[in-house]
């Protein structure tokens, strides 16, 4: 999770892509096209499984960030399987109380 988070502050596109499931992975992210954000921080706030020997976890985070200068939150419960030794992310519920 705090690599992939890492990765969108940084616009790492590739790695955003090469760490999402095949079944679910977008064929592009457009980062470069979206308004430009600001990244404030991460807080992971529960995470289950997603240890070593484990096939799936689940952690849910709050990222805070800017666009054009206005506060913004994602409040999300993400789902990862492990594949091969890698963790993938596979979707997420966003929480919209957030």
């Amino acid at each position: 999770m705090r690599s992939r988070y890492s990765a969108y502050v940084l616009g790492n596109e590739a790695y955003l892509l090469a760490t999402w499931h095949p079944d679910t992975r977008p064929a592009v992210l457009g980062l470069a096209d979206d308004a430009p954000v600001k990244w404030l921080g991460l807080d992971v706030l529960a995470c289950q499984a997603g240890q070593p020997g484990d096939a799936q976890g689940t952690v849910r985070f709050v990222a805070r960030y800017k666009v054009n200068g206005r506060a913004q939150r994602l409040s999300e419960h993400s789902r990862f399987v492990c594949q091969d030794g890698r963790w993938l992310y596979v979707d997420g519920q966003v929480d919209e109380a957030h």
